[in-house]
């Protein structure tokens, strides 16, 4: 952490009273409400997987439907985070904060209502909207509430491990919500959202970093690079990657993303500084959370569909076959705090990649008639990687960008780590998306994550660090 960030911080005037953020009452109420969002926020992403069998029985719309409930939510989830960021810093993170909450919860509640596949599908892009502003709010308003660098890595620290227990909770509940219908997957949400915001009101207002206009520009061009792209791997499975509107689709995400670096170099405004960009800190954490987030829902996404299409578990056994994972994830995740303060933060990243790598490696060895416990057993190093290496990317990351940096800098990272999931679901459900090779796609795909996040692990050792 720099100098000038610890003046800046110890100067705020969020700092005087005992309700706010930086003192004991204000810090913990902020890292209860942070901690519940992201809580809820993972556990919807994850929720959703293991009721797909049922939403597809119920509305139908094949593989590509599926995957489109799964990706409307993460792709405005990443194409939204970048601007997200911005508009954190700029307005305040508890201001941000709330804003996403209330979003969230009404799109939970008109997913749970929803009549058919097209308003389910609408529902989830709305509530990937609201995600979108929770995720960079939520630690932009730890960053401003622990101005320690020590105190902050632990609340980062809780601050993960709620979405590890979301991620915990999250197939089971699904599992045990489609029992009774899988509309109860979303109508859960509310009270947690409700929680939520009561937490956060017993915190003051943010401090607001500036009143620069919105960047309409790299906005826009950001959703379409990023749909264009999404749009062009799920048609593909379906059409073939020649077909024209799949060519139409990337040629739309090509032209959307150089608008973008364009409108980010030139403007004046620009929501993701290219000078930021350009940090290796940046550029590095961003390329870990991609290859980490393609590896751990790509696998969730792969799996959760195998053991009930191809092993006719019921949809209760299957979230439960994902819970020893996901505990152990919940547990590892605050170590990663205490690693990275002892060995730096880089060990925790580089273990975690290569226990992610090894477990999805695993994965792909046993046969078609292996029984599900070995699944599970071989699902654990995929979790306890993830869950040592993103509190310590995060962690990493934050330490490393001025204050006024922070909301943006979380910003870009999550959206990386969501664009990630995106196109794992879009990626692996075209090659799982026939039924006779399904157990051939699957090992495909999780041969694919596992080389990304082997390349990632080589870039951590390599990539000397630089601040921002």
């Amino acid at each position: 952490m720099s100098s000038s960030v610890a003046s800046d911080r110890s100067s705020s005037p969020t700092d005087t009273a005992a309700g706010r953020p930086g003192t004991g009452n204000g810090a913990r109420w902020a890292l209860a409400a942070a901690l519940l969002g992201f809580f809820v926020m993972t556990l919807d992403a994850l929720i959703v997987n293991v009721a797909l069998p049922e939403i597809g029985r119920g509305f139908g719309g094949g593989m590509t439907g599926l995957q489109w409930v799964v990706d409307g939510y993460t792709l405005m989830f990443a194409a939204l985070l970048l601007s997200a960021g911005s508009v954190t810093d700029r307005i305040g993170a508890r201001q941000a904060f709330g804003a996403g909450l209330v979003v969230f919860t009404v799109a939970s509640a008109a997913c749970g209502f929803a009549p058919n596949l097209g308003v389910l599908v609408v529902a989830r892009l709305v509530q990937g909207a609201g995600a979108a502003v929770i995720v960079p709010a939520s630690l932009a308003l730890i960053r401003e509430a622990f101005p320690d660098p020590a105190g902050r890595a632990r609340a980062i620290s809780v601050w993960a491990m709620g979405g590890s227990v979301g991620a915990a909770a999250g197939p089971v509940l699904g599992g045990v919500l489609s029992e009774l219908s899988w509309r109860m997957i979303f109508f859960v949400n509310l009270p947690v959202g409700v929680l939520a915001l009561f937490l956060l009101a017993r915190t003051a207002r943010s401090p607001r970093q500036g009143d620069a206009p919105f960047d309409w520009t790299g906005q826009i061009a950001a959703v379409a690079a990023m749909g264009g792209l999404t749009y062009a791997a799920i048609e593909a499975g379906a059409v073939g990657v020649g077909a024209p509107r799949v060519l139409l689709a990337l040629a739309v995400a090509v032209v959307a993303a150089v608008v973008f670096l364009t409108s980010q170099a030139r403007g004046r405004n620009p929501m993701v500084p290219l000078e930021l960009l350009r940090a290796r800190t940046m550029a590095l954490s961003a390329t870990v959370g991609f290859a980490l987030n393609v590896g751990f829902y790509g696998m969730i996404f792969l799996l959760g569909l195998y053991l009930q299409q191809e092993q006719d578990l019921s949809p209760m056994a299957t979230g439960l076959a994902f819970l020893p994972m996901t505990l152990l994830t919940a547990v590892v995740s605050p170590t990663a705090a205490r690693l990275a303060a002892k060995f730096g933060p880089r060990m925790p990243i580089v273990t975690g990649q290569l226990l992610m790598a090894a477990g999805l490696v695993a994965l792909c060895v046993p046969p078609a008639s292996a029984p599900a416990w070995l699944l599970v057993l071989l699902m654990i190093p995929v979790g306890t990687g993830g869950g040592l290496a993103v509190p310590a990317v995060t962690s990493l990351l934050l330490d490393r960008v001025p204050a006024q940096r922070a909301g943006t800098a979380s910003g870009v990272l999550n959206a990386s780590r969501q664009l990630g999931g995106a196109l794992s679901v879009a990626v692996f459900g075209a090659l799982v998306s026939n039924h006779q090779h399904f157990l051939h796609g699957l090992r495909t795909s999780l041969l694919i994550a596992a080389l990304l996040v082997v390349l990632t692990a080589v870039a951590s050792v390599l990539v000397k660090e630089k601040t921002s």
